[in-house]
């Protein structure tokens, strides 16, 4: 399939698990996919971007390795992303690298994502936080900064002050995500 085929189809999914879930399927059956799917994704001003951003958080739930050759490609082009729709799960995806990162399981991750990786994910994370984002990218910043603030101790107090300081003008969700952070920060 081509990179023109692959746009055309993606015109197809729409928010229905059952389209994103399909057309994550085909990219993790075909491997091929990812690069130009990453293309799509990146060509931040037109609005398929977001549903390829849809099926490439879809594939990075069921098989987070199948990123592991476009780490590079990816974490470099991460801030460009803007539309709303395709912010959410670019940040999705963030946190799942950072949490199969630090987690516990054996992951080829582990071996592959680098120091640059992780400080451009920590750059566009922390760009989520204190821009006007929706809560949800928001809410996967602080989780992926927590983690990452594990390694990179000038995180969490850098972290801890932009909660601190956007609690009471944000929303219930925030409010909710931050108090559980915090919390853990101050274990």
């Amino acid at each position: 399939m081509t990179k023109a085929e692959l746009y055309k189809e993606l015109s197809y999914v729409n928010h229905s698990r059952e389209k994103r879930l399909k057309y994550a399927n085909l990219v993790i059956d075909n491997p091929e996919l990812v690069k130009p799917l990453l293309d799509i994704l990146f060509d931040v001003n037109d609005k398929t971007s977001c549903r390829a951003a849809w099926v490439f958080e879809f594939m990075c739930s069921k098989k987070v390795e199948a990123i592991i050759p476009h780490l590079d490609v990816f974490t470099e082009n991460i801030s460009k992303v803007h539309l709303d729709s395709a912010v959410r799960p670019v940040a999705k995806v963030c946190e799942l690298i950072a949490k199969t990162y630090y987690g516990k399981e054996e992951s080829k991750i582990k071996q592959s994502l680098t120091a640059q990786h992780k400080e451009k994910i920590i750059e566009t994370c922390f760009d989520w936080l204190i821009n006007d984002e929706k809560v949800a990218p928001k809410a996967y910043s602080m989780i992926s900064l927590y983690l990452l603030g594990t390694e990179y101790n000038w995180v969490h107090p850098e972290l801890v002050i932009i909660l601190e300081r956007d609690f009471h003008i944000q929303s219930a969700a925030f409010k909710a995500r931050a108090r559980h952070i915090l919390k853990k920060i101050k274990k």
